[in-house]
């Protein structure tokens, strides 16, 4: 067996309960419309889009698309099972190169104690 790890974006009722019904593992909340990259702030309402995808399925849910502070993951935990990071990642690395080790560390540390606040 193979989990069908599904992508749900800010989209209808209907789409969200197709999507959910083929998944299995967790869902992959995105969270806004646009292309991926850090943002200042997330302006969907993901309580709403949830709390849509919490009627159709237990399945986890993790947000991510734009997730780049503490502050952020914080919120997002709150009403997530799971937090994604990736862009913010990708700048450390490239800011620091072969070098990114410690700034990766202390940056995913700040993210993991932000969701357990």
């Amino acid at each position: 067996d193979v989990d069908v790890i599904s992508l749900i974006a800010p989209t209808s009722k209907q789409r969200i309960q197709k999507i959910a019904a083929d998944a299995t593992g967790f869902i992959y909340v995105v969270s806004s419309l646009g292309v991926t990259g850090m943002r200042s702030e997330i302006k969907t309402d993901l309580n709403a889009i949830i709390s849509d995808i919490r009627d159709v399925t237990d399945l986890p849910l993790a947000v991510g698309f734009g997730i780049n502070t503490p502050e952020q993951a914080t919120e997002i935990s709150k009403i997530a099972d799971g937090v994604i990071v990736g862009s913010a990642i990708v700048k450390i690395i490239e800011k620091y190169g072969e070098n990114a080790t410690d700034a990766l560390k202390e940056y995913v540390a700040d993210m993991k104690n932000a969701c357990l606040k």
